[in-house]
Protein backbone atom coordinates (compact mmCIF):
# COMPACT_ATOMS: atom_id res chain seq x y z
CA UNK A 1 0.00 0.00 0.00
CA UNK A 2 1.33 3.17 -0.66
CA UNK A 3 1.46 6.06 1.60
CA UNK A 4 -0.70 9.69 1.28
CA UNK A 5 -0.08 12.34 -1.19
CA UNK A 6 1.86 14.99 -0.02
CA UNK A 7 -0.29 17.65 -1.38
CA UNK A 8 -3.49 16.11 0.67
CA UNK A 9 -4.91 18.38 3.18
CA UNK A 10 -4.57 16.82 6.47
CA UNK A 11 -8.45 17.26 8.51
CA UNK A 12 -10.10 15.23 11.03
CA UNK A 13 -13.29 14.50 9.37
CA UNK A 14 -14.61 14.73 5.92
CA UNK A 15 -18.21 14.28 5.57
CA UNK A 16 -19.45 13.30 2.18
CA UNK A 17 -23.56 14.21 1.39
CA UNK A 18 -25.05 16.85 2.93
CA UNK A 19 -28.58 16.18 3.46
CA UNK A 20 -30.34 16.03 6.65
CA UNK A 21 -27.84 12.95 7.95
CA UNK A 22 -24.75 14.38 7.03
CA UNK A 23 -25.27 18.01 8.10
CA UNK A 24 -25.97 16.61 11.16
CA UNK A 25 -22.62 14.99 11.59
CA UNK A 26 -20.64 17.97 10.32
CA UNK A 27 -22.27 19.67 12.83
CA UNK A 28 -22.25 17.05 15.62
CA UNK A 29 -17.89 16.76 14.64
CA UNK A 30 -17.59 20.60 14.53
CA UNK A 31 -19.16 21.50 17.56
CA UNK A 32 -16.75 19.26 19.21
CA UNK A 33 -13.84 21.04 17.98
CA UNK A 34 -13.16 18.76 15.24
CA UNK A 35 -11.58 19.53 11.63
CA UNK A 36 -14.35 18.91 9.67
CA UNK A 37 -14.67 19.52 5.55
CA UNK A 38 -18.34 18.66 4.06
CA UNK A 39 -18.54 17.54 0.55
CA UNK A 40 -22.08 17.98 -1.28
CA UNK A 41 -21.57 16.29 -5.22
CA UNK A 42 -24.86 19.04 -6.07
CA UNK A 43 -25.60 22.57 -4.74
CA UNK A 44 -26.51 22.57 -0.73
CA UNK A 45 -30.30 21.95 -0.61
CA UNK A 46 -30.72 20.48 -3.98
CA UNK A 47 -34.11 18.40 -4.63
CA UNK A 48 -32.36 15.46 -6.28
CA UNK A 49 -32.37 13.01 -2.82
CA UNK A 50 -34.32 12.67 0.24
CA UNK A 51 -33.90 15.82 2.71
CA UNK A 52 -36.09 18.45 0.49
CA UNK A 53 -39.68 19.34 0.60
CA UNK A 54 -41.99 21.18 3.56
CA UNK A 55 -42.34 18.20 6.07
CA UNK A 56 -41.23 14.50 7.64
CA UNK A 57 -43.46 13.01 10.65
CA UNK A 58 -41.54 13.31 13.89
CA UNK A 59 -43.05 10.06 16.08
CA UNK A 60 -42.63 7.77 18.98
CA UNK A 61 -45.04 5.01 17.91
CA UNK A 62 -42.45 2.55 16.00
CA UNK A 63 -42.03 -0.86 15.72
CA UNK A 64 -39.50 -2.46 17.49
CA UNK A 65 -38.68 -1.19 21.35
CA UNK A 66 -34.85 -0.18 19.61
CA UNK A 67 -36.63 2.38 17.73
CA UNK A 68 -39.02 3.60 20.26
CA UNK A 69 -35.81 4.48 22.09
CA UNK A 70 -34.45 5.73 19.15
CA UNK A 71 -37.08 8.10 19.04
CA UNK A 72 -36.71 9.59 22.63
CA UNK A 73 -33.35 10.71 21.86
CA UNK A 74 -34.43 12.31 18.71
CA UNK A 75 -36.83 14.29 20.41
CA UNK A 76 -34.41 15.49 23.10
CA UNK A 77 -32.31 16.17 20.17
CA UNK A 78 -34.89 18.01 17.66
CA UNK A 79 -35.50 20.38 21.12
CA UNK A 80 -32.05 21.44 21.27
CA UNK A 81 -31.68 21.91 17.76
CA UNK A 82 -35.19 24.15 18.29
CA UNK A 83 -33.33 26.02 21.04
CA UNK A 84 -29.75 26.64 18.91
CA UNK A 85 -31.55 28.11 16.30
CA UNK A 86 -34.33 30.04 18.08
CA UNK A 87 -36.73 28.34 15.37
CA UNK A 88 -40.13 25.92 16.41
CA UNK A 89 -38.87 22.68 14.94
CA UNK A 90 -41.36 20.73 15.90
CA UNK A 91 -45.48 21.33 15.34
CA UNK A 92 -46.90 18.51 17.85
CA UNK A 93 -50.75 17.16 16.04
CA UNK A 94 -50.78 13.75 17.78
CA UNK A 95 -50.39 10.61 15.56
CA UNK A 96 -52.97 7.76 14.69
CA UNK A 97 -52.20 4.64 13.51
CA UNK A 98 -54.85 2.64 11.51
CA UNK A 99 -54.32 -1.13 11.58
CA UNK A 100 -57.29 -2.46 9.05
CA UNK A 101 -58.88 -5.81 9.99
CA UNK A 102 -55.86 -8.17 8.90
CA UNK A 103 -53.31 -5.31 8.68
CA UNK A 104 -50.20 -6.17 6.88
CA UNK A 105 -48.25 -4.56 9.73
CA UNK A 106 -49.19 -6.16 13.23
CA UNK A 107 -50.34 -3.92 15.88
CA UNK A 108 -48.78 -6.01 19.01
CA UNK A 109 -45.28 -4.65 17.41
CA UNK A 110 -46.48 -0.97 18.11
CA UNK A 111 -48.28 -1.57 21.04
CA UNK A 112 -45.12 -3.46 23.31
CA UNK A 113 -42.57 -1.65 21.86
CA UNK A 114 -44.18 1.46 23.69
CA UNK A 115 -45.17 -0.44 26.37
CA UNK A 116 -41.79 -1.65 27.26
CA UNK A 117 -40.68 1.88 27.12
CA UNK A 118 -43.26 3.32 29.13
CA UNK A 119 -44.58 5.33 26.22
CA UNK A 120 -48.45 6.18 26.71
CA UNK A 121 -50.21 5.42 23.72
CA UNK A 122 -54.63 5.32 23.83
CA UNK A 123 -56.38 2.28 21.43
CA UNK A 124 -59.46 3.78 19.58
CA UNK A 125 -62.45 2.40 17.28
CA UNK A 126 -63.37 3.57 14.56
CA UNK A 127 -66.59 5.10 15.45
CA UNK A 128 -64.67 6.71 18.20
CA UNK A 129 -61.96 8.34 15.73
CA UNK A 130 -64.49 10.04 13.80
CA UNK A 131 -66.45 11.20 16.59
CA UNK A 132 -63.36 12.90 17.78
CA UNK A 133 -61.97 13.83 14.31
CA UNK A 134 -65.01 14.18 12.15
CA UNK A 135 -62.94 14.94 8.77
CA UNK A 136 -61.75 11.09 8.73
CA UNK A 137 -63.48 8.37 7.49
CA UNK A 138 -62.25 5.01 8.22
CA UNK A 139 -63.50 1.24 7.45
CA UNK A 140 -65.42 -0.78 9.96
CA UNK A 141 -63.72 -2.92 12.20
CA UNK A 142 -60.19 -0.93 12.15
CA UNK A 143 -58.76 -0.40 15.14
CA UNK A 144 -56.28 2.88 15.89
CA UNK A 145 -53.26 3.67 18.25
CA UNK A 146 -53.13 7.15 19.35
CA UNK A 147 -49.83 8.73 20.73
CA UNK A 148 -50.14 12.45 21.28
CA UNK A 149 -46.37 13.34 21.33
CA UNK A 150 -46.49 12.72 17.40
CA UNK A 151 -45.47 16.03 15.05
CA UNK A 152 -43.93 17.48 11.94
CA UNK A 153 -40.59 18.76 11.35
CA UNK A 154 -39.63 20.47 8.60
CA UNK A 155 -37.32 19.03 5.81
CA UNK A 156 -35.37 21.27 3.69
CA UNK A 157 -35.70 24.20 6.81
CA UNK A 158 -34.06 21.76 9.42
CA UNK A 159 -31.45 20.81 6.83
CA UNK A 160 -30.03 24.36 6.34
CA UNK A 161 -30.22 25.07 9.76
CA UNK A 162 -28.09 21.99 10.81
CA UNK A 163 -25.74 23.54 7.77
CA UNK A 164 -25.64 26.74 9.42
CA UNK A 165 -25.22 25.29 12.87
CA UNK A 166 -22.21 23.38 11.14
CA UNK A 167 -20.66 26.40 9.52
CA UNK A 168 -20.98 28.52 13.16
CA UNK A 169 -19.09 25.66 14.63
CA UNK A 170 -16.68 26.17 11.83
CA UNK A 171 -16.80 23.47 9.50
CA UNK A 172 -16.31 24.14 6.07
CA UNK A 173 -19.25 22.64 3.88
CA UNK A 174 -19.07 22.83 -0.25
CA UNK A 175 -21.40 21.96 -2.60
CA UNK A 176 -20.69 21.56 -6.12
CA UNK A 177 -18.07 19.21 -4.85
CA UNK A 178 -18.34 15.67 -6.11
CA UNK A 179 -16.10 13.21 -4.73
CA UNK A 180 -13.90 11.48 -7.20
CA UNK A 181 -11.83 9.26 -5.41
CA UNK A 182 -11.30 7.55 -2.39
CA UNK A 183 -7.91 5.78 -1.07
CA UNK A 184 -8.03 3.96 2.48
CA UNK A 185 -4.11 4.14 3.65
CA UNK A 186 -5.25 2.21 7.15
CA UNK A 187 -3.15 4.00 10.20
CA UNK A 188 -2.29 7.10 8.28
CA UNK A 189 -5.81 8.07 7.28
CA UNK A 190 -8.79 7.94 4.44
CA UNK A 191 -7.60 9.93 1.42
CA UNK A 192 -10.45 12.14 -0.12
CA UNK A 193 -10.05 13.57 -3.64
CA UNK A 194 -12.62 16.13 -5.99
CA UNK A 195 -11.77 17.74 -8.73
CA UNK A 196 -10.15 20.71 -7.22
CA UNK A 197 -8.74 19.23 -3.46
CA UNK A 198 -7.63 16.20 -1.71
CA UNK A 199 -7.96 15.64 1.10
CA UNK A 200 -6.58 13.00 4.37
CA UNK A 201 -8.87 12.39 7.19
CA UNK A 202 -9.01 10.47 10.18
CA UNK A 203 -12.21 9.10 9.65
CA UNK A 204 -14.82 9.38 6.71
CA UNK A 205 -18.57 9.60 7.19
CA UNK A 206 -20.52 8.91 4.24
CA UNK A 207 -24.00 10.18 4.28
CA UNK A 208 -24.74 9.74 0.62
CA UNK A 209 -27.78 7.93 0.52
CA UNK A 210 -28.60 7.03 -2.88
CA UNK A 211 -24.94 7.51 -4.32
CA UNK A 212 -23.62 5.32 -1.04
CA UNK A 213 -22.42 2.38 -3.35
CA UNK A 214 -20.93 4.73 -5.48
CA UNK A 215 -18.52 6.12 -3.31
CA UNK A 216 -18.03 2.25 -1.74
CA UNK A 217 -16.92 1.26 -5.23
CA UNK A 218 -13.49 2.99 -4.33
CA UNK A 219 -13.29 0.40 -1.70
CA UNK A 220 -14.57 -2.34 -3.69
CA UNK A 221 -17.41 -2.66 -0.83
CA UNK A 222 -20.97 -2.34 -1.77
CA UNK A 223 -24.05 -2.26 0.24
CA UNK A 224 -27.35 -4.91 -1.06
CA UNK A 225 -28.83 -1.28 -1.20
CA UNK A 226 -32.29 -0.52 -3.54
CA UNK A 227 -33.24 2.95 -4.60
CA UNK A 228 -37.00 3.89 -5.26
CA UNK A 229 -38.32 6.77 -6.94
CA UNK A 230 -41.26 7.82 -4.39
CA UNK A 231 -43.59 11.01 -4.06
CA UNK A 232 -46.09 13.01 -2.55
CA UNK A 233 -48.96 15.13 -3.30
CA UNK A 234 -50.49 18.32 -1.86
CA UNK A 235 -54.23 17.99 -2.13
CA UNK A 236 -56.28 21.32 -2.09
CA UNK A 237 -59.64 21.15 0.46
CA UNK A 238 -62.03 23.66 -0.45
CA UNK A 239 -61.78 24.05 3.55
CA UNK A 240 -58.41 23.87 4.84
CA UNK A 241 -59.22 24.76 8.42
CA UNK A 242 -60.82 22.02 8.76
CA UNK A 243 -57.63 20.04 8.20
CA UNK A 244 -55.60 22.38 10.57
CA UNK A 245 -53.44 20.59 12.89
CA UNK A 246 -55.18 20.67 15.79
CA UNK A 247 -58.26 19.06 14.22
CA UNK A 248 -56.25 16.48 11.77
CA UNK A 249 -53.15 14.35 13.15
CA UNK A 250 -50.61 12.83 11.24
CA UNK A 251 -51.68 9.42 10.09
CA UNK A 252 -50.09 6.25 9.00
CA UNK A 253 -52.54 3.13 7.43
CA UNK A 254 -50.73 0.13 8.26
CA UNK A 255 -51.39 -2.59 5.27
CA UNK A 256 -49.96 -3.21 2.23
CA UNK A 257 -50.09 -0.71 0.23
CA UNK A 258 -49.47 1.58 3.35
CA UNK A 259 -49.80 5.42 2.91
CA UNK A 260 -49.19 8.20 5.03
CA UNK A 261 -50.76 12.04 5.81
CA UNK A 262 -50.13 15.30 6.97
CA UNK A 263 -52.29 18.01 8.38
CA UNK A 264 -52.18 21.58 6.99
CA UNK A 265 -48.79 22.68 7.59
CA UNK A 266 -47.30 25.98 5.80
CA UNK A 267 -49.84 26.06 3.19
CA UNK A 268 -53.47 25.10 2.72
CA UNK A 269 -53.20 21.80 1.62
CA UNK A 270 -52.67 18.39 2.79
CA UNK A 271 -49.94 16.01 1.74
CA UNK A 272 -50.48 12.39 1.21
CA UNK A 273 -47.60 9.58 -0.11
CA UNK A 274 -47.79 5.64 -0.42
CA UNK A 275 -45.01 4.34 1.56
CA UNK A 276 -42.67 2.38 -0.69
CA UNK A 277 -44.55 2.87 -3.26
CA UNK A 278 -42.48 3.87 -6.38
CA UNK A 279 -40.18 1.98 -9.28
CA UNK A 280 -36.61 0.82 -8.33
CA UNK A 281 -34.32 3.15 -10.29
CA UNK A 282 -30.75 4.92 -10.04
CA UNK A 283 -30.17 7.75 -8.12
CA UNK A 284 -28.81 9.49 -11.76
CA UNK A 285 -31.36 7.75 -14.06
CA UNK A 286 -34.85 8.99 -11.97
CA UNK A 287 -37.05 11.50 -13.33
CA UNK A 288 -38.83 14.54 -11.49
CA UNK A 289 -42.41 13.45 -13.30
CA UNK A 290 -45.02 12.55 -11.33
CA UNK A 291 -45.95 8.89 -11.83
CA UNK A 292 -49.81 9.25 -12.78
CA UNK A 293 -51.39 5.84 -11.54
CA UNK A 294 -49.45 6.32 -8.30
CA UNK A 295 -51.36 9.83 -7.96
CA UNK A 296 -54.36 7.96 -8.67
CA UNK A 297 -54.10 5.36 -6.56
CA UNK A 298 -52.89 7.80 -3.41
CA UNK A 299 -56.27 10.42 -4.58
CA UNK A 300 -58.42 6.77 -4.71
CA UNK A 301 -57.37 6.47 -0.84
CA UNK A 302 -57.58 9.78 0.36
CA UNK A 303 -61.45 10.42 -1.47
CA UNK A 304 -62.03 7.23 1.02
CA UNK A 305 -60.00 8.17 4.80
CA UNK A 306 -60.17 12.31 3.83
CA UNK A 307 -64.07 12.84 2.06
CA UNK A 308 -63.18 16.68 1.93
CA UNK A 309 -59.22 16.69 1.11
CA UNK A 310 -60.41 17.97 -2.87
CA UNK A 311 -58.25 17.69 -5.68
CA UNK A 312 -54.63 16.64 -6.36
CA UNK A 313 -52.19 20.13 -6.59
CA UNK A 314 -49.01 19.07 -7.47
CA UNK A 315 -46.63 16.05 -6.89
CA UNK A 316 -43.21 15.81 -5.34
CA UNK A 317 -40.58 13.37 -5.80
CA UNK A 318 -37.68 11.62 -3.36
CA UNK A 319 -35.38 8.81 -3.18
CA UNK A 320 -36.06 6.04 -1.01
CA UNK A 321 -32.61 4.11 -0.68
CA UNK A 322 -33.58 0.74 1.37
CA UNK A 323 -31.81 -2.35 3.19
CA UNK A 324 -33.41 -5.18 2.65
CA UNK A 325 -34.70 -5.29 6.29
CA UNK A 326 -35.73 -1.50 6.09
CA UNK A 327 -33.63 -0.79 8.84
CA UNK A 328 -30.54 2.09 9.21
CA UNK A 329 -26.79 1.68 8.32
CA UNK A 330 -24.75 3.53 11.14
CA UNK A 331 -21.30 2.18 11.52
CA UNK A 332 -17.78 1.60 10.14
CA UNK A 333 -17.08 -0.25 7.08
CA UNK A 334 -16.05 -3.88 7.19
CA UNK A 335 -12.73 -4.19 6.56
CA UNK A 336 -12.45 -0.02 6.30
CA UNK A 337 -12.65 1.30 9.76
CA UNK A 338 -11.25 4.75 9.15
CA UNK A 339 -14.97 4.65 6.66
CA UNK A 340 -18.15 5.14 8.59
CA UNK A 341 -21.42 5.16 6.52
CA UNK A 342 -25.06 6.97 7.99
CA UNK A 343 -28.28 5.40 5.91
CA UNK A 344 -31.65 6.33 6.83
CA UNK A 345 -33.16 3.45 4.71
CA UNK A 346 -35.95 6.04 4.08
CA UNK A 347 -37.43 7.03 7.14
CA UNK A 348 -34.47 8.35 9.26
CA UNK A 349 -34.87 12.27 8.67
CA UNK A 350 -37.07 11.94 12.23
CA UNK A 351 -34.00 10.48 13.35
CA UNK A 352 -31.28 13.36 11.57
CA UNK A 353 -29.66 14.90 14.61
CA UNK A 354 -30.04 12.13 16.32
CA UNK A 355 -27.81 10.14 13.92
CA UNK A 356 -25.88 12.60 13.25
CA UNK A 357 -24.46 12.54 16.85
CA UNK A 358 -23.49 8.89 16.87
CA UNK A 359 -22.05 8.78 13.93
CA UNK A 360 -19.57 11.52 15.54
CA UNK A 361 -19.76 9.90 18.55
CA UNK A 362 -18.26 6.49 16.55
CA UNK A 363 -15.56 8.98 14.55
CA UNK A 364 -14.06 10.51 17.74
CA UNK A 365 -14.71 7.91 20.05
CA UNK A 366 -15.18 4.60 18.27
CA UNK A 367 -18.23 3.68 20.14
CA UNK A 368 -21.58 4.78 20.27
CA UNK A 369 -23.74 5.64 23.80
CA UNK A 370 -27.02 4.20 22.23
CA UNK A 371 -27.26 0.56 21.11
CA UNK A 372 -26.92 0.36 17.36
CA UNK A 373 -26.12 -3.21 16.43
CA UNK A 374 -29.25 -3.69 14.49
CA UNK A 375 -28.15 -0.94 12.67
CA UNK A 376 -24.56 -2.46 11.58
CA UNK A 377 -23.25 -2.62 8.10
CA UNK A 378 -22.00 -6.06 8.61
CA UNK A 379 -25.67 -7.58 10.12
CA UNK A 380 -27.03 -10.50 8.38
CA UNK A 381 -29.71 -8.94 6.52
CA UNK A 382 -26.36 -6.92 4.63
CA UNK A 383 -24.00 -9.78 4.48
CA UNK A 384 -26.16 -13.05 3.99
CA UNK A 385 -26.89 -13.77 0.14
CA UNK A 386 -30.91 -13.96 -0.11
CA UNK A 387 -32.07 -12.75 2.84
CA UNK A 388 -35.64 -11.70 3.30
CA UNK A 389 -36.85 -8.30 1.95
CA UNK A 390 -39.60 -6.68 4.28
CA UNK A 391 -39.63 -2.86 3.56
CA UNK A 392 -43.65 -2.88 5.75
CA UNK A 393 -42.60 -1.09 9.13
Amino acid sequence: MTGPARSAEPVDHVVIGLGALGSAAAWALARRGEQVVGLEQFPLGHQRGASHDTSRILRRSYHSPAYVRLADQAYADWSELSALTGEDLVTVTGGLDFFPPDAAIEIDGYTSSMEVNRVPFTRLTDVEVSARWPVISLPDGTTVVHQADTGIVPAARATASLQRLARTAEARLYGGCPVTGLVDHGDHGVEVHTADASYLARRVVITADAWTNDLLAHLDATLPLTVTREQVTYFAPEEPERFAPDRLPVWIWMDNPSFYGFPTYGEPTVKVGQDCGGAVVTADSRTFDPDVDGVRRVSRFVTGLLPGAGQPLRTVTCLYTLTPDRDFVIGAVPEHPGVLVGLGAGHGFKFAPTIGRVLADLATEGTAPVDIAAFAPDRPALVDAGHPVRWLV
